[in-house]
């Protein structure tokens, strides 16, 4: 029961390392608030997961691109659960193109969700946060911010962006023991992969040692680290969970 009674929120927590990581903070005994902004049937599926166990959740619709969206999925926590302890800045979105080909709307999208998102929920929840027996934030990054990927320059920019975001907030909360930290997963077996065609799977299992994908188990633990008193004394790092590609 290492987060018994803290109160986690989890952007984008209905699919993929999203509901990995809900589900493995629920099995902690954490209460979650699982989130979601449009697949409602598998996000239920989540709360009815984690309430089988020692947790507790419920779950809250928001497009976290929407700051009033987001303040009043706030409001429904605090009715809930009382004041926030962790948040993890999960929910992100892709929409790739070459850069020739790349529309200023698909960046501006890609750019709302998956910086604005971060930005309008730790805005939203940062006060409680600081505050907080120690509290946590941890934000979801990706091995493309790091090396860059063919065609993803939105997505490999915002996913880098969160490097320096993630170290400055960390930097404004220390003087009060809560801390933030960033997760850089490497290529994980999720939705977001299947549509890569074999012969680039295959390329990219090539600058992997550990000559696999990831597991979503792979990155879960390691958030419910970073989310329990066990980490209190690292901050603002960025962990890459990429099976040793360089970067």
């Amino acid at each position: 029961m290492l987060l018994e009674d803290r109160t986690c929120l989890v952007t984008g927590a209905s699919k993929g390392i999203g509901r990995g990581i809900a589900e493995e903070l629920g099995d902690h005994g954490a209460n979650v608030v699982v989130n979601y902004r449009s697949s409602e049937d598998e996000a239920y599926e989540v709360r009815d997961v984690i309430d089988e166990g020692p947790g507790n959740a419920v779950v809250a619709q928001a497009d976290v691109s929407n700051f009033d969206e987001v303040e009043a999925m706030h409001e429904a926590v605090k009715d809930e659960f009382g004041s926030l302890d962790v948040l993890v800045n999960n929910a992100g979105i892709t929409v790739d193109k070459k850069f020739e080909n790349m529309t200023r709307e698909g960046w501006d999208r890609v750019m709302d969700v998956n910086l604005g998102g971060v930005y309008n929920c730790t805005k939203v929840c940062f006060d409680e946060l600081r505050e907080a027996h120690e509290g946590r934030l941890i934000n979801i990054s990706s091995v493309v911010g790091q090396q860059g990927n063919y065609g993803q320059a939105n997505y490999a920019t915002t996913k880098s962006g969160l490097f320096g975001f993630t170290r400055t907030i960390a930097l404004e909360m220390a003087h009060h023991g809560s801390t933030a930290n960033c997760v850089a997963p490497g290529f994980v077996e999720t939705s977001m992969l299947e549509p890569v065609p074999e012969r680039v799977k295959e390329q990219i299992l090539e600058r992997i040692p550990l000559n696999r994908f990831a597991q979503v188990d792979d990155i879960t633990g390691i958030v419910r680290f970073l989310a329990s008193e066990e980490s209190s004394y690292m901050t603002g790092q960025v962990l890459g969970v990429n099976g040793g590609m360089e970067w």
